[in-house]
């Protein structure tokens, strides 16, 4: 007996002991439980709450318009539109397939497109992003998408802006175009603009023209808002005002830009380009600058409509548009050169007046053709010009008197010249892209081709053949340097920048950037070639009498491009009969008024033959519609004042 209480004793005692520990496992677990709950309710407790109040809001953002472009009358030419599309989160969308047909008979694309889209994008960029379906909702279709989403989460309508360009393929490659950020975009754009902005997948940016390099002044702050949900990630019919700690943010447009452009001379510049007649439309450019470098006018063509951008550009049509042979997206008055042909003689008659190697007066023998070394070298006119001084030849534009000055210059001494006007280099305008075309020299070949320059070489850049190549906005501003006698302009697109409330934060101005000095080239000369190139258009024997403005004296200079050299038998063919890519380029580059110039004009029309016949039609057109303008605004000027004092 004694035994078995001693037994239960001990038993007992063990059963102490260990209540002893399981009592001090249960309050230390209390103290841990207390604990974590002061530590949760009262430390973070606000925070906390938030965080149950994020897990029921979705943010919803609001997309800041971009910044409006206007032109120097203050007429739109870029702007934007409030857009509703319809779009797929595929994290909160069950039966994808089903809610696919659903879509689709409302929207129009069929169910299998917008399955492989779904699951395309997925893929590329995870779940939780949303996916554009379709673009342009209208209130029908926005009406029934609505009563799907109760059936259907994930499937949203939201808000969108959308760029557009009323002048659709006029002035694209001036305006650019805007499209989806790249993947390895984001952290050079985050790194360039993070102290403003913060780029995401799917953000849109500029892309070439003024859309990508004004992107900072035109882009605006994205605002966003706060939309309750139910578990089911639908939206809550509840106010959310309770939820004082989320702000929404209202987004802050861009800031707006005020171009040089004038929309209806852009608009004559384009539709003559584009005329109707024996040639067709002209691909080429054409460049309009005023007397201080504004561009009042810049067309390239062929074109492409960047509002196929806004509305969403499939691989297929990129591709296409891409691989077009015609190079739509080529930005011509920067980003192509070409052989000047004889817009350059001006330059090489400046070289040669101010070596000494002629007068104004000097007489040259100008016959059909001049025999150098074992090539003939050919005239455009079968029977050549006679006798003729420098004003005769470049009215006539005769390619033996400039052979000639071209073998006594030599191409160092073109090139010099030449440089004087900045050919070779870029013109600095605010645009990507812009190529330096080329000046040739003697140094240049021997380094590069490993040859010796050769004499009869001379005699073809003295007509601007050969290895020359200039653009058509570079010509533009030699010949504003001729018809000032000395100064080399920086060509400038934007002429303010101002906030929505039109408050200006920014002005440009004209910038001269070099100077032709009397020692480089005698006033004199300049005065001399003026004259010349006056005569073109209004002398009995200009190659562009034919193109003369009403009451406005013009001086310029039509040039002849070949793309290809000829034998002797062909060379006089016609040029018209030739297969399209055998046809010379025509140019011809303006200045008006001849005496007190206001505008240039340099127009490139790609094998128009001629740019007697293709190009100087255009340029008559844009200045008898510059003046035209001015005339009508002059008198509503005054007529506005006459009522103001009456």
């Amino acid at each position: 007996m004694r035994e078995q209480l001693s037994r239960m004793e001990e038993e007992l005692q063990e059963i102490i002991h260990r209540w002893k520990w399981v009592s001090w496992i249960l309050v230390c677990a209390g103290l841990i439980l207390v604990s974590r709950l002061w530590y949760l309710q009262i430390i973070h407790g606000e925070k906390l709450r938030k965080y149950s109040e994020i897990n029921r809001l979705r943010e919803a953002k609001i997309p800041a318009p971009r910044g409006i472009i206007f032109d120097r009358q203050g007429h739109i030419l870029v702007d934007n539109f409030l857009d509703l599309e319809l779009t797929i989160t595929p994290q909160y969308l069950n039966h994808l397939e089903q809610a696919a047909k659903d879509i689709s008979s409302i929207i129009q694309i069929a169910p299998q497109h917008i399955m492989e889209k779904v699951r395309l994008e997925e893929k590329k960029h995870g779940p939780f992003r949303p996916i554009v379906i379709k673009k342009h909702l209208d209130l029908n279709q926005v009406v029934r998408l609505k009563l799907l989403q109760w059936d259907y989460t994930g499937v949203d309508i939201q808000e969108a802006i959308i760029r557009h360009y009323p002048l659709k393929e006029n002035g694209a490659h001036l305006f650019g175009y805007l499209s989806e950020i790249a993947k390895k975009q984001i952290p050079v754009f985050n790194k360039k603009y993070g102290k403003k902005f913060h780029f995401q997948p799917g953000d849109l940016i500029g892309k070439n023209g003024l859309e990508s390099v004004w992107e900072y002044e035109l882009r605006g702050e994205d605002g966003f808002s706060f939309v309750e949900v139910d578990v089911h990630n639908r939206k809550s019919i509840s106010e959310i005002s309770s939820l004082w700690s989320f702000k929404p943010k209202e987004p802050t447009p861009g800031n707006n830009l005020t171009l040089t452009i004038d929309k209806s001379l852009q608009e004559t510049a384009y539709l003559s380009l584009l005329r109707k007649d024996k040639i067709g439309p002209r691909h080429g450019s054409v460049i309009v600058m005023k007397n201080n470098g504004e561009i009042l006018a810049w067309v390239s063509y062929p074109s492409y409509n960047p509002n196929i951008f806004s509305i969403g550009l499939s691989t297929a049509s990129w591709m296409k548009l891409a691989d077009n042979p015609t190079n739509p997206l080529r930005n011509k008055p920067i980003q192509d050169h070409y052989a000047p042909g004889s817009i350059f003689k001006p330059i090489v008659a400046l070289a040669a007046l101010q070596e000494g190697l002629i007068t104004a007066d000097t007489l040259i023998d100008s016959p059909k053709e001049l025999i150098f070394g074992r090539r003939t070298y050919h005239d455009y006119r079968k029977t050549g010009h006679g006798s003729i001084h420098l004003i005769s030849a470049i009215e006539r534009s005769a390619n033996v008197f400039f052979y000639k000055l071209g073998i006594n210059l030599g191409i160092d001494t073109i090139a010099k010249y030449a440089r004087l006007f900045h050919l070779g280099k870029k013109t600095s305008i605010k645009l990507d892209g812009e190529v330096t075309g080329f000046i040739p020299d003697s140094k240049w070949k021997k380094k590069h081709l490993g040859e010796a320059w050769q004499p009869g070489e001379n005699l073809v850049h003295a007509i601007g053949q050969g290895f020359i190549l200039v653009t058509p906005l570079q010509m533009a501003v030699v010949y504003y340097a001729i018809a000032t006698s000395e100064k080399i302009v920086k060509p400038f697109i934007v002429k303010k920048i101002t906030d929505t409330n039109d408050k200006v934060i920014q002005t440009f101005s004209s910038q001269v950037i070099d100077t032709i000095n009397e020692q480089q080239i005698k006033q004199e000369h300049f005065n001399t070639l003026r004259k010349a190139l006056t005569q073109v258009v209004h002398g009995p024997q200009g190659t562009a009498k034919w193109w003369k403005v009403k009451d406005v004296k013009i001086a310029g200079k039509t040039g002849t491009a070949q793309v290809m050299s000829f034998s002797k038998d062909s060379i006089h063919e016609k040029c018209q009969e030739r297969p399209l890519e055998q046809k010379h380029h025509g140019w011809f580059v303006a200045i008006a008024p001849a005496d007190n110039p206001e505008i240039t004009v340099s127009v490139l029309t790609e094998h128009s033959c001629s740019g007697s016949s293709g190009s100087a039609p255009i340029a008559r057109d844009i200045i008898h519609a510059y003046f035209e303008n001015k005339k009508r605004r002059e008198v509503s000027s005054l007529s506005s004042s006459s009522e103001k004092a009456q």
